[in-house]
């Protein structure tokens, strides 16, 4: 629950206690003064959530305390008390920044609710606040961990970028951290205050995809009973994010080629052109070179798509991060064992970590140490706290063994099962972006998951 301080000004010392009363009966720590002057010393030296304060006083009018402390006190909420003769100046009052009047005489209630609306608004205030202040921790450069040539390199030119309204072309291995460096480069653009629209070109149906991303008119196909605004428009003056861009249909890569050359589309069944203001940071793990080659990938939407580009490197080519990464998941997810007191590695853990491969980056890397921490007795994760791939320093993919003679049903079942955890480990874990890759259904998947036993915490690298 929030805790809020007022204090109360009035050269009447009746009303300054009655006021106060009403103010405590709402939880609100109160004070008071019958001195304006004095009120004005109290409100420099501590910061009020909410100031009530009558307008017509000896020393100092409320609204002259009010503009005299407005600049320090800029999230103080000031209400003036009033006598009825003087209500022309105090809406005159609001106009200039006070929240709302009172009227002399007043009831209980009539001081509660002008009370309770005024602090709503601060509670809100703080809440976006606190929220803003989440994001900007969260995506902010400094949380995208790393120290070496590598990261450095990479910081340079996401900070070009997000100075910049050129699109972005982030490149790199499942688990690099790709989404982490678009939503950076938004949070800390001009267009930080706008919508982050992430898509997954590869996770949406290709019957779908089309409408998500474009939207449609009523009657444009059968099931579309509503006019539907596309991705691409809820992102309008903000970022687009495209994940897999390389799993872009053809078609569609057409018309996001003409979005992003002239700002304009059209709905699925609409002849009118809209127009958006959008930057796009597109993502793949793909050689997107080799897919032009190949046909699979136009190469004036690469050339559109690559004014920026941006390569993270595998976590493979930067282990001297690996302890500046553990020490962080370490501090991220202390809460789900907070009964343990954990505030570190033993040197036997690290070294095992910077000894194995991580084929799944970051992400791997994150799961491997969450895994530790839900094992170690505390307050030291140990090597024995390690998953056994990397005590043991096998690929998963070892999990996938030749298949000796058997019968065929035998031998179908060990093979689905090893394909299964092939496209697991690729996913990093996800099952929709497993069942998409085995191309079936995610329920299709999990009851297979079931019924061959497969043990997602064995494979799972997110």
């Amino acid at each position: 629950m929030d805790k809020f301080n007022a204090l109360v000004v009035d050269d009447e010392e009746s009303v300054c206690d009655a006021v106060k009363a009403i103010l405590e009966t709402e939880g609100i720590e109160a004070a008071s003064t019958t001195s304006s002057l004095k009120a004005f010393d109290l409100i420099k030296q501590q910061n009020y959530d909410l100031v009530i304060s009558d307008l017509k006083m000896p020393e100092m009018s409320g609204f002259e305390l009010y503009e005299a402390v407005k600049e320090d006190t800029g999230d103080s909420v000031f209400i003036i008390i009033t006598a009825y003769g003087t209500i022309p100046s105090a809406v005159e009052a609001v106009k200039k920044g006070i929240y709302d009047f009172i009227l002399k005489p007043f009831t209980p209630d009539e001081v509660r609710i002008p009370v309770r609306r005024a602090l709503e608004k601060k509670r809100l205030v703080r809440e976006n606040l606190a929220l803003r202040s989440q994001i900007e921790a969260r995506y902010s450069f400094q949380t995208i961990i790393g120290n070496s040539a590598e990261m450095h390199e990479v910081y340079t030119v996401m900070r070009h970028a997000a100075s910049s309204e050129s699109n972005v072309l982030v490149t790199g291995e499942s688990g690099t951290g790709k989404e982490l460096v678009a939503r950076a480069i938004h949070s800390n653009s001009v267009r930080a205050r706008k919508k982050f629209i992430t898509v997954n070109c590869g996770a949406i149906p290709d019957g779908l995809i089309e409408s998500e991303l474009f939207g449609h008119v009523k009657g444009a196909f059968t099931g579309a009973a509503a006019d539907k605004k596309g991705l691409i428009e809820e992102a309008d003056k903000g970022t687009l994010f495209l994940d897999e861009i390389s799993e872009l249909a053809p078609m569609l890569q057409v018309k996001l080629l003409k979005v992003l050359q002239g700002g304009d589309f059209n709905r699925v069944g609409d002849t009118q052109p809209r127009i958006v203001n959008v930057r796009v940071i597109a993502a793949t793990n793909v050689d997107l070179k080799k897919a032009i080659i190949e046909k699979k990938f136009r190469e004036d939407l690469f050339y559109r798509l690559n004014v920026m580009p941006i390569e993270l490197p595998p976590l493979r080519n930067r282990k001297e991060d690996i302890p500046l990464l553990v020490n962080h998941f370490i501090e991220k997810h202390k809460d789900k064992a907070a009964e343990k007191n954990i505030s570190g590695i033993s040197k036997e853990a690290m070294q095992l970590l910077l000894n194995y491969h991580f084929p799944g980056n970051i992400r791997e890397l994150e799961n491997a140490v969450e895994f530790a921490m839900s094992f170690t007795a505390g307050p030291v994760i140990q090597k024995d706290d390690l998953p056994k791939y990397i005590l043991t320093g096998k690929k998963l993919s070892d999990a996938a063994e030749k298949i000796p003679l058997m019968p065929l049903k035998d031998a179908k079942a060990q093979f689905e099962r090893g394909i299964i955890m092939a496209a697991l480990i690729e996913s990093g874990g996800n099952i929709s972006e497993a069942a998409r890759l085995l191309n079936i259904h995610r329920q299709n998947l999990q009851q297979k998951i079931r019924l061959l036993g497969i043990d997602l915490e064995s494979v799972s690298l997110t």
